[in-house]
């Protein structure tokens, strides 16, 4: 059992919700590893694939979620989030931060995917700027946190509880259930994009998993394999039936009702 952190909700902070200055340079920080993005972007896929974003949500990687805490801007760019609905923004205008309530709903789900250092993903930091777990539990409020490590396949998810985190139990296939999305969140072992690694993978209610695009090329390729091989066999068939039939002296084609 993971020890989660805990706060005091006696000393939470001010929260606003206030439009992020226009003047107010986001956070830049370089993903630590090049297989931070990869897996962002293969947990978007599958659920793109099989239709599963509704057009009013938001999914991002790298993205900044911001609160006014105390009368300071404060902006955390988690390395996947999920928000279930968003107010849509004005055409031709590129949405370049989220603030939780005046934009939106809250999100509903932030994962960390930690790279060869901890950093930050576990602090509980009570001050400015203040510590991601205390941020998205404190302060954004976010119903599911998810912690990744990659290198050792190690997956922690947190539900918030009465005033903190409290760690889920898998089930016995090693997998979470995630009501947000009705889906199992689970870890993978295999190749993607050139790069063998543990990957999150998402399943369905009924355990299927859902397929990245080159799965489900390989699929279909092996669906028309099938079909033609099929349509082989019958082939045969057909041309054994006729030879008997020339065997026995009648002319197959002949015999073909006009």
């Amino acid at each position: 059992m993971t020890i989660v952190p805990g706060v005091s909700i006696q000393s939470l902070p001010q929260v606003t919700w206030e439009p992020l200055p226009k003047d107010f340079i986001l956070p830049d920080d370089p993903v630590e590893s090049d297989l931070q993005p990869l897996l962002a972007a293969a947990l978007r896929e599958a659920l793109e694939l099989a239709d599963l974003i509704p057009s009013d949500s938001l999914i991002a990687s790298n993205f900044g979620l911001c609160s006014t805490v105390e009368g300071k801007t404060v902006v955390k760019a988690p390395d996947w989030v999920y928000v279930p609905v968003v107010k849509p923004i004005p055409e031709g205008e590129v949405r370049r931060s989220y603030t939780p309530q005046l934009e939106g709903e809250a999100p509903a789900i932030v994962m960390e995917f930690i790279s060869e250092a901890e950093g930050g993903e576990y602090s509980i930091n009570p001050y400015y700027p203040y510590g991601k777990w205390y941020f998205y539990e404190q302060i954004l409020k976010v119903p599911i946190y998810v912690i990744f490590h990659p290198k050792t396949a190690q997956l922690d998810v947190y539900r918030l509880g009465p005033g903190h985190y409290e760690e889920i139990e898998p089930d016995q296939n090693h997998r979470f259930w995630l009501e947000e999305t009705g889906l199992f969140l689970g870890t993978w072992q295999g190749k993607k994009a050139e790069t063998t690694a543990s990957w999150l993978r998402w399943w369905d209610a009924s355990g299927d998993l859902l397929l990245w695009g080159s799965e489900r090329l390989v699929q279909e390729h092996q669906r028309v394999q099938a079909a033609q091989a099929a349509l082989e066999v019958e082939r045969q068939r057909a041309e054994q039936l006729a030879a008997q039939l020339r065997s026995l002296g009648v002319d197959p084609e002949r015999s073909q009702p006009s």
